[in-house]
Protein backbone atom coordinates (compact mmCIF):
# COMPACT_ATOMS: atom_id res chain seq x y z
CA UNK A 1 0.00 0.00 0.00
CA UNK A 2 1.52 3.36 -0.69
CA UNK A 3 1.09 6.11 1.75
CA UNK A 4 1.33 9.81 0.95
CA UNK A 5 2.47 12.24 3.13
CA UNK A 6 -0.23 14.43 3.40
CA UNK A 7 2.56 16.98 2.96
CA UNK A 8 3.68 16.27 -0.25
CA UNK A 9 1.14 16.57 -3.08
CA UNK A 10 2.97 18.50 -5.52
CA UNK A 11 4.95 16.62 -7.70
CA UNK A 12 7.80 18.96 -9.60
CA UNK A 13 8.72 19.13 -13.09
CA UNK A 14 12.85 18.09 -13.42
CA UNK A 15 14.53 20.93 -13.23
CA UNK A 16 12.69 23.19 -10.94
CA UNK A 17 12.52 23.93 -7.50
CA UNK A 18 16.23 25.74 -6.84
CA UNK A 19 17.41 22.74 -5.08
CA UNK A 20 19.27 21.98 -2.21
CA UNK A 21 22.82 23.53 -0.74
CA UNK A 22 24.65 21.80 -3.39
CA UNK A 23 22.59 21.63 -6.01
CA UNK A 24 22.08 23.73 -9.23
CA UNK A 25 19.12 24.02 -10.66
CA UNK A 26 19.22 20.60 -12.63
CA UNK A 27 18.00 17.51 -10.24
CA UNK A 28 18.60 14.34 -10.24
CA UNK A 29 16.10 12.38 -8.88
CA UNK A 30 14.87 9.59 -9.92
CA UNK A 31 11.55 9.81 -12.04
CA UNK A 32 11.61 13.42 -10.16
CA UNK A 33 11.01 12.13 -6.55
CA UNK A 34 11.79 10.56 -3.45
CA UNK A 35 9.88 7.35 -2.37
CA UNK A 36 10.60 5.89 1.42
CA UNK A 37 9.83 2.43 2.02
CA UNK A 38 8.77 0.90 5.46
CA UNK A 39 9.15 -2.73 5.66
CA UNK A 40 8.25 -4.29 9.28
CA UNK A 41 5.80 -6.45 11.22
CA UNK A 42 2.37 -4.85 11.20
CA UNK A 43 0.31 -7.97 12.44
CA UNK A 44 1.98 -9.71 14.42
CA UNK A 45 4.27 -9.71 17.75
CA UNK A 46 6.60 -6.38 16.47
CA UNK A 47 3.73 -4.54 15.28
CA UNK A 48 2.85 -2.42 18.33
CA UNK A 49 6.18 -1.12 18.95
CA UNK A 50 6.66 0.21 15.16
CA UNK A 51 4.55 -1.12 13.01
CA UNK A 52 1.77 1.06 11.36
CA UNK A 53 3.08 3.81 13.78
CA UNK A 54 6.58 4.20 12.06
CA UNK A 55 4.82 4.81 8.80
CA UNK A 56 3.42 7.66 10.75
CA UNK A 57 6.78 9.06 12.19
CA UNK A 58 8.05 8.87 8.48
CA UNK A 59 5.17 10.87 7.38
CA UNK A 60 6.04 13.37 9.97
CA UNK A 61 9.70 13.57 8.73
CA UNK A 62 8.80 14.39 5.32
CA UNK A 63 6.32 17.07 6.29
CA UNK A 64 9.38 18.70 8.29
CA UNK A 65 11.82 18.46 5.84
CA UNK A 66 9.24 20.22 2.92
CA UNK A 67 8.69 22.92 5.92
CA UNK A 68 12.10 23.67 6.57
CA UNK A 69 13.11 23.49 2.44
CA UNK A 70 9.69 24.87 1.25
CA UNK A 71 10.03 25.98 -2.14
CA UNK A 72 13.84 25.04 -2.01
CA UNK A 73 13.45 21.39 -1.41
CA UNK A 74 15.19 19.52 -3.82
CA UNK A 75 11.30 18.01 -4.11
CA UNK A 76 8.57 18.07 -2.71
CA UNK A 77 7.42 15.13 -4.41
CA UNK A 78 8.21 12.89 -1.25
CA UNK A 79 5.84 9.59 -0.82
CA UNK A 80 5.83 6.79 1.40
CA UNK A 81 5.43 2.45 0.45
CA UNK A 82 4.71 -0.05 3.55
CA UNK A 83 4.34 -3.18 3.40
CA UNK A 84 4.12 -6.27 6.35
CA UNK A 85 7.17 -8.69 6.13
CA UNK A 86 5.15 -10.86 8.90
CA UNK A 87 8.92 -11.36 10.97
CA UNK A 88 9.27 -13.83 7.97
CA UNK A 89 12.79 -13.69 5.98
CA UNK A 90 11.45 -15.07 2.63
CA UNK A 91 8.53 -12.21 2.96
CA UNK A 92 10.85 -9.50 3.85
CA UNK A 93 13.55 -10.62 0.99
CA UNK A 94 10.24 -10.86 -1.78
CA UNK A 95 8.86 -7.06 -0.58
CA UNK A 96 12.53 -5.60 -0.39
CA UNK A 97 12.75 -6.42 -3.97
CA UNK A 98 9.50 -5.59 -4.64
CA UNK A 99 10.31 -1.87 -2.79
CA UNK A 100 13.09 -1.48 -5.17
CA UNK A 101 12.26 -2.73 -8.48
CA UNK A 102 8.89 -1.92 -9.02
CA UNK A 103 7.18 0.71 -6.35
CA UNK A 104 10.81 2.77 -6.92
CA UNK A 105 11.91 3.14 -3.09
CA UNK A 106 14.76 4.97 -2.58
CA UNK A 107 15.58 3.93 0.99
CA UNK A 108 14.48 1.38 3.01
CA UNK A 109 13.39 1.91 7.02
CA UNK A 110 12.84 -0.49 9.64
CA UNK A 111 13.10 -3.99 9.19
CA UNK A 112 12.80 -5.61 12.83
CA UNK A 113 13.42 -9.02 13.20
CA UNK A 114 17.27 -9.81 12.56
CA UNK A 115 16.86 -13.16 9.87
CA UNK A 116 14.50 -10.43 7.94
CA UNK A 117 17.01 -7.77 8.50
CA UNK A 118 19.92 -9.66 6.97
CA UNK A 119 18.51 -10.51 4.14
CA UNK A 120 17.00 -7.23 3.09
CA UNK A 121 20.87 -6.45 3.68
CA UNK A 122 21.72 -8.77 0.81
CA UNK A 123 18.64 -7.23 -1.88
CA UNK A 124 20.02 -3.53 -0.47
CA UNK A 125 23.83 -4.66 -1.44
CA UNK A 126 22.38 -6.39 -4.54
CA UNK A 127 20.41 -3.44 -5.69
CA UNK A 128 22.60 -0.69 -4.30
CA UNK A 129 20.17 0.49 -2.93
CA UNK A 130 20.03 2.35 0.66
CA UNK A 131 18.37 0.56 3.96
CA UNK A 132 18.48 2.01 7.17
CA UNK A 133 17.92 -0.57 9.66
CA UNK A 134 16.00 0.53 12.82
CA UNK A 135 14.12 -2.06 14.27
CA UNK A 136 16.52 -5.36 14.36
CA UNK A 137 19.22 -5.68 16.98
CA UNK A 138 21.63 -8.12 15.44
CA UNK A 139 25.55 -6.83 14.98
CA UNK A 140 26.25 -9.12 11.95
CA UNK A 141 24.58 -5.76 10.31
CA UNK A 142 27.52 -4.29 10.99
CA UNK A 143 29.82 -7.00 11.25
CA UNK A 144 30.33 -9.75 8.81
CA UNK A 145 27.02 -9.02 7.03
CA UNK A 146 27.86 -5.17 6.42
CA UNK A 147 27.61 -3.33 2.91
CA UNK A 148 28.31 -0.17 1.56
CA UNK A 149 24.35 0.09 0.86
CA UNK A 150 23.39 -0.79 4.88
CA UNK A 151 23.23 1.55 7.95
CA UNK A 152 22.51 0.29 11.19
CA UNK A 153 20.85 3.05 13.01
CA UNK A 154 18.84 2.87 16.62
CA UNK A 155 20.46 -0.05 18.53
CA UNK A 156 22.15 -3.55 18.58
CA UNK A 157 22.57 -6.40 20.93
CA UNK A 158 25.79 -5.41 22.18
CA UNK A 159 24.42 -1.42 23.26
CA UNK A 160 21.80 -3.90 25.43
CA UNK A 161 23.94 -6.43 27.05
CA UNK A 162 26.64 -3.63 27.84
CA UNK A 163 24.43 -1.75 29.89
CA UNK A 164 21.69 -4.36 31.13
CA UNK A 165 23.87 -7.37 31.15
CA UNK A 166 26.88 -5.95 32.85
CA UNK A 167 25.06 -3.28 35.62
CA UNK A 168 22.74 -6.41 36.90
CA UNK A 169 25.62 -8.60 37.27
CA UNK A 170 27.18 -5.82 39.21
CA UNK A 171 24.62 -4.97 41.24
CA UNK A 172 21.85 -7.73 41.74
CA UNK A 173 23.19 -11.39 40.82
CA UNK A 174 25.76 -12.96 39.41
CA UNK A 175 24.25 -16.17 38.21
CA UNK A 176 21.67 -15.71 35.27
CA UNK A 177 20.04 -18.43 33.29
CA UNK A 178 19.04 -17.11 29.56
CA UNK A 179 15.89 -17.32 27.64
CA UNK A 180 15.92 -16.38 24.41
CA UNK A 181 13.69 -17.03 21.17
CA UNK A 182 15.53 -19.16 18.74
CA UNK A 183 16.37 -17.39 15.64
CA UNK A 184 19.20 -14.54 14.62
CA UNK A 185 18.41 -11.43 17.19
CA UNK A 186 18.17 -14.25 20.22
CA UNK A 187 20.92 -16.11 19.40
CA UNK A 188 22.69 -12.75 18.94
CA UNK A 189 21.29 -11.38 22.49
CA UNK A 190 22.47 -14.76 24.17
CA UNK A 191 26.11 -14.58 22.59
CA UNK A 192 26.40 -10.73 23.61
CA UNK A 193 24.42 -11.01 27.11
CA UNK A 194 26.84 -14.13 27.88
CA UNK A 195 29.94 -11.94 27.03
CA UNK A 196 29.07 -8.75 29.54
CA UNK A 197 27.96 -11.16 32.02
CA UNK A 198 31.03 -13.03 31.66
CA UNK A 199 33.22 -9.95 31.81
CA UNK A 200 31.24 -8.57 34.90
CA UNK A 201 32.13 -11.49 36.77
CA UNK A 202 29.20 -13.44 36.34
CA UNK A 203 27.92 -17.09 35.27
CA UNK A 204 25.45 -18.01 33.03
CA UNK A 205 24.09 -21.37 34.66
CA UNK A 206 21.64 -22.10 31.39
CA UNK A 207 20.31 -20.81 28.65
CA UNK A 208 17.50 -22.11 26.43
CA UNK A 209 15.54 -20.88 23.03
CA UNK A 210 12.64 -20.53 22.88
CA UNK A 211 10.37 -21.34 19.45
CA UNK A 212 10.34 -18.30 17.33
CA UNK A 213 7.72 -17.22 16.59
CA UNK A 214 6.29 -19.04 19.75
CA UNK A 215 2.34 -19.36 18.24
CA UNK A 216 0.97 -21.14 21.74
CA UNK A 217 2.59 -17.75 23.82
CA UNK A 218 3.59 -20.70 26.28
CA UNK A 219 6.67 -20.53 28.16
CA UNK A 220 6.39 -22.63 31.32
CA UNK A 221 8.62 -25.20 30.14
CA UNK A 222 11.48 -23.18 30.51
CA UNK A 223 10.08 -20.83 33.80
CA UNK A 224 9.26 -23.33 35.84
CA UNK A 225 13.31 -25.41 35.09
CA UNK A 226 14.63 -21.93 36.23
CA UNK A 227 14.41 -22.26 40.01
CA UNK A 228 15.43 -25.97 39.96
CA UNK A 229 19.04 -24.99 38.32
CA UNK A 230 22.00 -26.13 39.94
CA UNK A 231 23.60 -23.49 40.83
CA UNK A 232 20.71 -22.33 41.15
CA UNK A 233 20.27 -18.52 39.41
CA UNK A 234 19.89 -15.27 41.08
CA UNK A 235 18.62 -13.54 37.35
CA UNK A 236 16.54 -14.87 34.50
CA UNK A 237 17.57 -12.82 31.79
CA UNK A 238 14.41 -13.16 28.64
CA UNK A 239 16.21 -12.23 25.19
CA UNK A 240 11.92 -11.66 24.28
CA UNK A 241 10.31 -8.92 22.20
CA UNK A 242 6.95 -7.38 21.90
CA UNK A 243 3.96 -9.51 22.38
CA UNK A 244 6.38 -12.52 23.46
CA UNK A 245 8.20 -10.41 25.99
CA UNK A 246 4.44 -9.96 27.63
CA UNK A 247 3.60 -13.43 27.52
CA UNK A 248 7.50 -14.30 29.52
CA UNK A 249 6.77 -11.78 32.01
CA UNK A 250 3.02 -12.56 32.79
CA UNK A 251 3.98 -16.18 33.39
CA UNK A 252 7.56 -15.21 35.34
CA UNK A 253 4.74 -13.55 38.00
CA UNK A 254 2.20 -16.27 37.16
CA UNK A 255 4.99 -18.16 38.84
CA UNK A 256 6.08 -16.11 41.45
CA UNK A 257 9.70 -16.93 40.15
CA UNK A 258 10.80 -14.42 42.04
CA UNK A 259 9.52 -15.29 45.50
CA UNK A 260 11.56 -18.21 44.39
CA UNK A 261 14.77 -16.31 44.21
CA UNK A 262 14.54 -15.72 40.73
CA UNK A 263 14.79 -12.01 39.60
CA UNK A 264 14.30 -10.78 36.36
CA UNK A 265 16.28 -8.84 33.98
CA UNK A 266 14.51 -7.80 30.57
CA UNK A 267 17.24 -7.80 27.42
CA UNK A 268 15.03 -5.30 25.18
CA UNK A 269 12.01 -3.69 26.23
CA UNK A 270 9.74 -1.11 24.35
CA UNK A 271 7.57 1.51 26.12
CA UNK A 272 4.29 -0.43 24.98
CA UNK A 273 5.72 -3.89 26.65
CA UNK A 274 5.68 -1.76 29.86
CA UNK A 275 2.00 -0.15 28.82
CA UNK A 276 0.67 -4.14 28.11
CA UNK A 277 2.20 -5.29 31.25
CA UNK A 278 1.53 -2.28 33.60
CA UNK A 279 4.28 -0.52 35.37
CA UNK A 280 3.03 -2.81 38.16
CA UNK A 281 4.40 -5.62 36.89
CA UNK A 282 7.95 -4.31 36.06
CA UNK A 283 8.28 -1.94 38.74
CA UNK A 284 12.08 -2.23 39.58
CA UNK A 285 13.28 -3.68 36.05
CA UNK A 286 16.26 -1.98 35.00
CA UNK A 287 16.63 -2.41 31.35
CA UNK A 288 18.64 -0.29 28.63
CA UNK A 289 16.75 1.96 26.12
CA UNK A 290 17.56 3.72 23.24
CA UNK A 291 15.83 6.85 23.49
CA UNK A 292 12.65 7.83 26.10
CA UNK A 293 9.84 10.23 25.48
CA UNK A 294 9.84 12.34 28.48
CA UNK A 295 13.49 12.29 28.65
CA UNK A 296 13.78 16.46 28.08
CA UNK A 297 11.55 19.15 25.97
CA UNK A 298 13.04 18.16 23.07
CA UNK A 299 11.82 14.76 23.50
CA UNK A 300 8.36 15.48 24.91
CA UNK A 301 7.76 18.70 22.26
CA UNK A 302 8.51 15.56 19.18
CA UNK A 303 6.40 13.14 21.66
CA UNK A 304 3.09 15.35 21.71
CA UNK A 305 3.18 15.73 17.66
CA UNK A 306 3.47 12.35 17.58
CA UNK A 307 0.29 11.44 19.79
CA UNK A 308 -1.45 14.07 17.97
CA UNK A 309 -1.06 12.35 14.55
CA UNK A 310 -0.66 8.59 15.80
CA UNK A 311 -3.01 8.64 19.50
CA UNK A 312 -0.18 7.60 21.27
CA UNK A 313 3.55 8.28 22.71
CA UNK A 314 6.21 7.06 20.63
CA UNK A 315 8.55 4.01 21.23
CA UNK A 316 12.53 4.82 20.34
CA UNK A 317 11.83 2.76 17.33
CA UNK A 318 9.19 5.23 15.72
CA UNK A 319 11.76 8.29 17.30
CA UNK A 320 14.54 6.49 15.02
CA UNK A 321 12.37 5.94 12.02
CA UNK A 322 11.98 9.80 12.49
CA UNK A 323 15.24 10.56 12.31
CA UNK A 324 16.71 7.94 10.13
CA UNK A 325 14.03 9.43 7.17
CA UNK A 326 15.10 13.10 8.08
CA UNK A 327 18.98 12.25 7.88
CA UNK A 328 18.15 10.36 4.42
CA UNK A 329 16.29 13.46 2.99
CA UNK A 330 19.18 15.61 4.39
CA UNK A 331 21.45 13.39 2.61
CA UNK A 332 20.17 13.96 -0.82
CA UNK A 333 19.24 17.34 -0.53
CA UNK A 334 22.86 17.87 -0.06
CA UNK A 335 24.10 15.76 -2.41
CA UNK A 336 21.05 17.22 -5.09
CA UNK A 337 20.76 13.78 -5.96
CA UNK A 338 19.16 10.40 -5.03
CA UNK A 339 22.31 8.65 -6.26
CA UNK A 340 23.29 5.84 -3.65
CA UNK A 341 26.82 5.98 -4.05
CA UNK A 342 26.69 9.96 -3.90
CA UNK A 343 24.02 9.66 -0.59
CA UNK A 344 26.34 7.17 1.25
CA UNK A 345 29.49 9.95 0.51
CA UNK A 346 27.80 12.60 2.48
CA UNK A 347 26.71 10.36 5.14
CA UNK A 348 29.63 8.41 6.03
CA UNK A 349 31.56 10.38 8.85
CA UNK A 350 28.18 12.83 9.19
CA UNK A 351 28.46 13.97 12.88
CA UNK A 352 24.25 14.53 13.58
CA UNK A 353 22.31 16.04 16.50
CA UNK A 354 18.74 15.57 16.88
CA UNK A 355 15.39 14.46 18.54
CA UNK A 356 17.01 10.70 18.55
CA UNK A 357 20.78 11.15 17.83
CA UNK A 358 22.09 13.04 20.82
CA UNK A 359 25.97 12.99 20.07
CA UNK A 360 25.27 11.01 16.90
CA UNK A 361 27.80 10.17 14.11
CA UNK A 362 27.15 7.51 11.10
CA UNK A 363 30.97 5.85 11.34
CA UNK A 364 31.95 5.25 8.30
CA UNK A 365 34.35 2.00 8.97
CA UNK A 366 31.03 -0.09 9.51
CA UNK A 367 28.09 1.92 9.07
CA UNK A 368 27.20 1.68 12.57
CA UNK A 369 25.29 4.82 13.67
CA UNK A 370 26.31 5.60 17.64
CA UNK A 371 24.40 7.71 19.86
CA UNK A 372 23.73 8.34 23.47
CA UNK A 373 22.18 5.19 25.39
CA UNK A 374 20.36 5.44 28.33
CA UNK A 375 20.05 2.71 32.05
CA UNK A 376 16.16 2.69 32.20
CA UNK A 377 14.25 1.71 35.54
CA UNK A 378 10.36 0.86 35.40
CA UNK A 379 8.95 2.92 37.94
CA UNK A 380 6.66 1.65 40.19
CA UNK A 381 2.67 2.26 40.25
CA UNK A 382 3.03 5.02 42.81
CA UNK A 383 5.32 7.23 40.86
CA UNK A 384 3.34 7.10 37.57
CA UNK A 385 1.66 10.77 37.58
CA UNK A 386 0.48 10.63 33.85
CA UNK A 387 -0.53 7.92 30.69
CA UNK A 388 3.08 6.33 29.33
CA UNK A 389 5.40 7.76 31.37
CA UNK A 390 6.34 4.64 33.15
CA UNK A 391 10.49 4.86 33.07
CA UNK A 392 12.83 7.18 35.24
CA UNK A 393 16.38 7.12 33.37
CA UNK A 394 18.99 6.28 35.33
CA UNK A 395 22.53 6.77 33.73
CA UNK A 396 23.22 8.49 30.02
CA UNK A 397 25.91 6.08 28.54
CA UNK A 398 28.18 7.67 26.30
CA UNK A 399 28.15 7.26 22.57
CA UNK A 400 31.35 6.15 22.76
CA UNK A 401 30.70 3.64 25.38
CA UNK A 402 27.00 2.19 24.22
CA UNK A 403 28.35 0.43 21.31
CA UNK A 404 31.58 -1.89 20.22
CA UNK A 405 34.25 -0.73 18.41
CA UNK A 406 34.30 -1.51 14.31
CA UNK A 407 34.74 -4.95 13.62
CA UNK A 408 37.28 -7.06 11.97
CA UNK A 409 34.94 -8.94 10.01
CA UNK A 410 32.84 -5.95 8.20
CA UNK A 411 34.45 -5.49 4.87
CA UNK A 412 32.66 -2.50 3.25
Amino acid sequence: MGVAAASAVVVLAAGCGGGGPQSSGDQKLTGDKIVLGVLNDQSGAYSELSGKNSVAAVEMAIADFTAKYGDKAVTKDITVETADHQNKPDVANSKAQEMYDRKGVDLILDVPTSSAALKVADVAKEKKKLYFNIGAATTDLTGKSCNKYTFHYAYDTYMLANGTGKTTTEQIGKNWYILYPNYAFGQDMEKSFSTAITAAGGTVVGKDGAPFPNTSGDFSTFLLKAPNLNPKPDVLGTMQAGAELVNVVKQYNEFKLRDKGVGLAVGLMFLTDIHSLTPAALAGTTYTDAWYWNFDAKNREFADRFQQKAGTRPTFAHAANYSAALQYLEAVQAAGTDDADAVVKGLEGKTVEDVFLRNGKIRAEDHRVVHDAYLAQVKPQSEVTEPWDYVKVLKTIPAAEAFRAPSADCKL
